[in-house]
């Protein structure tokens, strides 16, 4: 049972381990894409920009909102 949980986790480490890891590393130090030694260093990789979805969706509803529960 256990193992049924792990095994997309592990089909992904095999499949790509690389960016599995690369993944992994810049969640554990907390590294923002859009930061720019990250950004610079991805466009010298070749990656294409892409705008997170937190931004997107910010943008399209002018950020935070405050509501009022009665």
């Amino acid at each position: 049972m256990f193992l049924d949980e792990l095994t997309p986790f592990v089909q992904e480490l095999t499949a790509h381990p690389v960016a599995f890891f690369g993944g992994l590393a810049s969640g554990l130090l907390r590294l923002n894409l859009s930061d720019d030694p990250v950004k610079s260093w991805l466009n010298n990789q070749g990656a294409a920009p892409t705008a997170s979805v937190a931004s997107r969706a910010s943008d399209r509803n002018g950020g935070p909102q405050s509501i009022s529960i009665d």
